[in-house]
């Protein structure tokens, strides 16, 4: 039996075929009004037609798939995400499509559009800027969302996070507890809630210390990679003006980047400077020396936004809600106690 067309389902409906495609695009069906709406969705349900919209999700409204937005799936920190996302969502019966963003706005809203054409039926976004007009966009349009690892500056929109302000003060606490004063941050990118939430837990945790929270203090890096932290650590150690024994990395990768600065510039971790981590991806317990971290529950992260969200599908009259995840201070051997002589 030949397969439905576009054509065949605007025929059916006595419609230009340019109007039977914005009534079959979720994005676009509001320009349509009520009664030609319901003329095409049931041509094409009488039809069969599966062009963007299954012949399930004409018949039921649901799709059951969740588009999940990552901005880079090269970052370890976002398959245990993914896989505990998974898991809940094969559970209550979903399915998953997943896009890599590259953390551009453009493929974002591509990726976005083409879920939207397939009739997902919620997102998890796991890529969101602080300010992100996008996100902004799909809340405005009704599109079931929760974030995930990261928040915007709307409240109002549920997420999942790690408690970033305590795992800076497990780390504080730990170099203070092993003699430490001169304490530097390696800060994440400015744009994103886990880089502003962990810079300001350092600068805040510094006073609650007693202890110099100068600008030097922090060193900016520009994205979340090993690249980022070699450069930015490179530059404190080239500025002799800046005197410190311990670095609070504002993520795993930042933290290997330092390694590879220290090394370059004939230095050890943790004899010349002790480090800490943030998130104890996967193999932080492999390198060398293994990585005194502060880990944040990933898979859980995926899990707690999956049930989130499916929640909301099913019960949206509930008002939105965001939960915050405890992390812990993890001591391998990047760390020691201050050298006195």
């Amino acid at each position: 039996m030949r397969r439905a067309t576009l054509k065949d389902v605007a025929a059916r409906a006595g419609v230009h075929v340019a109007t039977a495609s914005r009534a079959l695009n979720e994005t676009s069906r509001h320009l349509v009004n009520s009664a030609t709406l319901d003329r095409v969705l049931r041509a094409a349900t009488e039809l069969g037609y599966s062009g963007n919209l299954s012949a399930r999700t004409l018949r039921t409204a649901r799709s059951m798939a969740i588009g999940i937005l990552l901005p880079d799936l090269t970052n370890p920190i976002f398959p245990p995400i993914v896989r505990g996302a998974e898991d809940i969502l094969r559970e209550r019966g979903y399915s998953t499509w997943i896009a890599n963003t590259d953390d551009d706005p453009k493929i974002t809203a591509a990726s976005i559009e083409a879920f939207l054409s397939r009739g997902v039926d919620g997102f998890i976004s796991a890529g969101s800027r602080l300010h992100d007009d996008t996100v902004e966009q799909m809340a405005g349009q009704g599109h079931p969302l929760v974030l995930v690892n990261r928040t915007v500056d709307r409240r109002d929109i549920p997420s999942v996070t790690a408690d970033d302000d305590h795992g800076v003060r497990l780390a504080l606490s730990h170099f203070v507890e092993l003699g430490h004063r001169k304490i530097v941050h390696l800060a994440g990118p400015q744009d994103l809630s886990t880089g502003v939430h962990r810079k300001r837990a350092f600068v805040q945790g510094l006073a609650d210390h007693g202890l110099d929270r100068g600008p030097e203090r922090v060193a900016q890096c520009d994205a979340w990679s090993q690249r980022e932290g070699h450069r930015a650590l490179s530059g404190l150690l080239r500025d002799e003006k800046i005197d410190f024994t311990a670095i609070v990395a504002g993520n795993d990768l930042i933290a290997l980047g330092c390694y590879d600065a220290l090394r370059e510039h004939g230095m050890t971790c943790p004899h010349d400077v002790s480090i800490i981590g943030f998130n104890d991806t996967p193999f932080m317990d492999h390198v060398s020396p293994p990585m005194t971290t502060i880990r944040i529950p990933q898979y859980d992260l995926g899990r707690e936004a999956a049930k989130l969200l499916v929640d909301n599908l099913e019960n949206p009259e509930q008002g939105p809600r965001s939960i915050v995840l405890p992390v812990e201070l993890v001591n391998r051997r990047s760390t020691a106690p201050l050298r006195t002589n």
